[in-house]
């Protein structure tokens, strides 16, 4: 029986299914994926599916990725209603995104489908109707967990936890926690944590030379002494595996702090 953690899947669904493999997934144990099932990699509905249909001792958090498809999602349902669109025509499904692709190109501050999963989705065959049930599942996903492990409180986050946002350069970069639990960065590491406790996140790819939490693509362990906490990123940047042979999954054990690797 363990409590498995996974990060930033990102489309590989291969990659997480011979994961789930690896660590013998069964159902006397939990596992917590901390966001990001979607965007750059190969299998995008595949893992929507997953998530659809994830077994009940599988708690999803929410990603930044995860939630600019369910505002991506939102928009084009809220537009397709005044379209009078058919949300079961995948042909007026391509009509409206490419309606609202246009729009985008006339506005900056419109973003839409910026790593192309909703158009390769809509190509593929799903229409609208399916599209908004994944994006009512996403919006179910809380934007953090807590558990114990190894005597310590342990909060699970896609990108960094912080109990407060009464920091001035929190307020200035971020709108709200919600915006610091799924977009943080070093920031999650400065200002965040929890004291004598662990947070596990993901979000900062620990592949990329220059990034603070850079590991060669190995799982980043910092210890904050004054704080007593201990943070982990789990981003390994499994999706990066054509540019990168370091490139991996993650998974990190948390009652011993093991981790495996795909």
């Amino acid at each position: 029986m363990g409590t498995y953690v996974i990060s930033d899947i990102h489309g590989c669904y291969d990659e997480f299914m011979e994961m789930l493999e690896k660590i013998q997934f069964h159902d006397d144990d939990n596992l917590i994926c901390a966001g990001d099932y979607i965007d750059k990699g190969p299998k995008n509905a595949e893992m929507l599916y997953w998530i659809l249909n994830a077994p009940s001792n599988a708690i999803l958090i929410r990603g930044n990725h995860d939630e600019d498809f369910v505002q991506n999602i939102d928009a084009m349902r809220i537009i397709g209603t005044k379209m009078g669109i058919d949300p079961d025509d995948t042909g007026d499904t391509m009509i409206l995104y490419q309606s609202i692709r246009k729009l985008s190109m006339k506005n900056a501050e419109i973003v839409i489908d910026r790593c192309g999963t909703i158009y390769e989705l809509i190509s593929s065959g799903y229409a609208l109707s399916q599209l908004c049930r994944w994006a009512e599942r996403i919006k179910k996903m809380p934007f953090f967990y807590k558990t114990r492990a190894n005597g310590r409180e342990c909060v699970v986050v896609h990108a960094g936890y912080v109990d407060s946002q009464d920091i001035p350069e929190l307020r200035t970069k971020y709108a709200s926690k919600k915006e610091f639990y799924m977009n943080s960065r070093i920031e999650g590491y400065r200002y965040g944590g929890i004291r004598h406790g662990m947070v596990v996140a993901g979000h900062t790819p620990t592949i990329k030379e220059g990034e603070f939490a850079y590991n060669d693509g190995r799982i980043f362990r910092m210890y904050d002494k004054e704080k007593d906490c201990v943070f982990y990123d789990i981003d390994c940047g499994c999706c990066m595996r054509n540019e990168n042979k370091n490139a991996r999954l993650a998974c990190l054990r948390l009652e011993d702090e093991k981790e495996y690797y795909i």
